[in-house]
């Protein structure tokens, strides 16, 4: 075929594929190169493809010493010796993964274990890293010679840009990943989410596939496209893929029975066979159809994530992996809220907190219904989880990501604060989880009753919008203190005075406390077509506030 083609087994491939049309590609700008890359301008050309690849990874800004093609003709006797190639062992940081043949001939499937043992000789600070087999595998296609291929994969691992994410090198910089995409799953896939926490006792677990999904699972012609777009925008592009599977998988699986004893499986089985139902090109629009948050702030969600598992002490692999603590049985009581739906409620929250263990706070059974102790007990802690009950039994409640010390800022009037993760929610008589939305003029909010029986507004439907434009609309995961962001970049969601509580929650729904925390009110957007949190009046049976603690 081409002088690419020494390590393709032609026969296992879709020569009808291929385009007999000769391109070239002369173009350099970013954002026409995103363009082609998104339509697969050189999908269907292999020769043109490898010289992209070679172009985009020889562009890659990387440490100043890179192992290169002479290296590994130098190393590769000493390494391999006379040993069969499909008989070497893989290093432990490629954790027992698959090891993909991509239609490789039985040479290529031996190169693939030769180039990844070189690379653990040249590159020993690698402790955890599940996707190289079938990055190494994916690009003996596009290689000349094994010493091509293993300068290539170099490159890409010894990449020094800390703006370009590429390849997770370590098990904390995996499993932060693996809760990012957690956290992505919660906010763009809900549905999906929900069906993962319904059959599923550890939905990090299933979670953590996800690199498998695409670096394993995936077939051939999907993961070349997807490293198509991969190799031109980053890391990003395979959370949108990620997601886009799911949402596929929940499409495509609704309402069947499973055909394992474990969604893991299923989902795996589901990827292997996505040809049957999903094209390459449908996928990828899928994936770029999401509106996925910038950049910028899927790092800096990332980079919460990373801290939190630091401070468990979880920077390598354990043997009994499972960080994602579910909420103890045996420890936990609540009079609003039974184990069951305490870790629903877990299931939402964001991935970095839910390694914590709930803590009771504050309980108007036991504190009393004073707005003022109310306070005492939450402050100086970090989120905290509110829930209720009222006299109609029943139940809902809001996700509050921020320390309500916090409204001590606005002095006597009442002060907005708070970030985008916070969330209301809603368990009987039917569970929903209502989407975070901005309050943009918190000062339309009037400050508590002056009477019980006067009717009191909450801010109008028309200041909770969820559907504001990217320059307007605020990150859910972005916090001034955490990141030293100015303040102004701060969201908007919980408010609090000595008169009232309100929490601006989502999809057009508000929560509003009174002093005595005996009576609330709840205001609801019906252009959201979704039904209220609970009763527009109600009266509160029990009121809790929960912490999290290590």
């Amino acid at each position: 075929m081409d002088e690419y083609s020494r390590f393709v087994d032609w026969d296992k491939m879709d020569v009808s594929a291929q385009s007999q049309d000769t391109k070239e590609l002369s173009c350099t700008e970013f954002q026409e190169l995103k363009q082609l890359a998104r339509q697969g301008y050189w999908a269907k050309d292999h020769c043109l493809r490898a010289k992209v690849y070679h172009k985009l990874i020889s562009s890659i800004p990387c440490r100043t010493v890179t192992p290169d093609a002479n290296v590994y003709r130098d190393i590769v006797v000493k390494i391999v010796g006379k040993r069969s190639s499909s008989s070497l062992p893989l290093p432990e940081f490629v954790d027992n993964s698959l090891v993909p043949t991509y239609c490789l001939n039985a040479e290529g499937v031996g190169a693939v274990r030769k180039i990844i043992l070189c690379i653990a000789n040249q590159f020993p600070d690698i402790s955890f890293c599940p996707a190289l087999p079938a990055v190494i595998a994916l690009l003996l296609h596009y290689s000349k010679d094994e010493a091509e291929c293993f300068e290539q994969v170099c490159r890409i691992l010894a990449c020094n840009d800390p703006s370009k994410r590429l390849i997770d090198q370590t098990f904390l910089a995996f499993e932060s990943s693996c809760m990012t995409f957690g956290d992505l799953v919660n906010k763009y896939c809900q549905a999906a989410h929900k069906l993962m926490v319904a059959v599923s006792e550890d939905v990090l677990e299933v979670y953590s596939d996800w690199q498998r999904w695409l670096f394993g699972e995936l077939p051939m012609a999907y993961i070349a496209r997807v490293f198509d777009v991969f190799l031109v925008e980053g890391y990003k592009v395979l959370y949108r893929v990620a997601l886009a599977i799911l949402k596929f998988f929940h499409k495509v699986r609704a309402g069947q029975p499973m055909e394992s004893d474990s969604i893991q499986q299923d989902i795996r089985a589901f990827v292997r066979d996505i040809a049957t139902s999903v094209s390459p090109e449908r996928l990828l629009e899928k994936a770029f159809a999401i509106r996925l948050f910038s950049r910028k702030e899927i790092q800096l969600l990332q980079m919460a994530n990373e801290k939190a598992l630091q401070q468990k002490g979880i920077t390598v692999k354990q043997k009994r992996q499972n960080v994602h603590l579910a909420v103890h049985a045996e420890n936990f009581k609540s009079e609003i809220v039974s184990v069951k739906e305490m870790r629903d409620i877990w299931s939402w929250i964001p991935e970095r907190f839910a390694l914590c263990q709930p803590l009771l706070l504050f309980t108007t059974l036991e504190h009393g219904c004073s707005l003022s102790r109310f306070y005492s007990h939450s402050e100086g802690h970090e989120p905290t989880l509110l829930l209720i009950k009222t006299t109609a039994k029943e139940v809902c409640g809001a996700y509050l990501s921020t320390d309500w010390s916090e409204r001590r800022r606005g002095g006597n009037k009442l002060s907005f604060f708070g970030t985008g993760e916070c969330f209301v929610f809603r368990l009987q008589p039917e569970v929903e989880r209502y989407e975070w939305v901005i309050i943009k003029h918190p000062e339309l909010a009037t400050a508590g009753p002056e009477t019980e029986n006067q009717n009191h507004s909450l801010p109008a439907a028309s200041t909770l919008s969820s559907g504001s434009s990217p320059s307007e609309r605020l990150s859910p995961f972005l916090s001034a203190r955490h990141f030293n962001l100015p303040s102004k970049t701060a969201s908007m969601f919980m408010a609090g005075s000595s008169e009232c509580v309100i929490v601006g929650g989502g999809d057009g729904q508000a929560l509003y406390l009174d002093a005595d925390l005996n009576h609330g009110r709840t205001s609801h957007c019906d252009t959201f077509n979704n039904q209220p949190l609970c009763s527009e009046n109600f009266q509160i049976s029990v009121l809790e506030v929960w912490g999290f603690r290590d």
